[in-house]
């Protein structure tokens, strides 16, 4: 992984990319979006119980494969 600082970051570009890594192991944050007041944050929203469980799952399998 390459370490950039949030200043070097397009906001929309590492929205896109997170929207892509969440959407390939079928999670889905509804109001995932970068924040209108402070575009190096993207806000993350709120998501149910089950999908929160399925991103810890998924955390925890990419860690084990490390």
């Amino acid at each position: 992984m390459v370490k950039v600082s949030a200043q070097e970051v397009d906001p929309f570009a590492a929205l896109e990319s997170l929207r892509s890594s969440l959407d390939q192991a079928g999670i889905v944050f509804p109001s995932l979006r970068v924040d209108p007041q402070m575009e190096q944050l993207i806000e993350l929203g709120r998501v149910r119980v089950d999908v929160a469980l399925k991103l810890a799952d998924a955390l925890r399998r990419e860690e084990q494969a490390t």
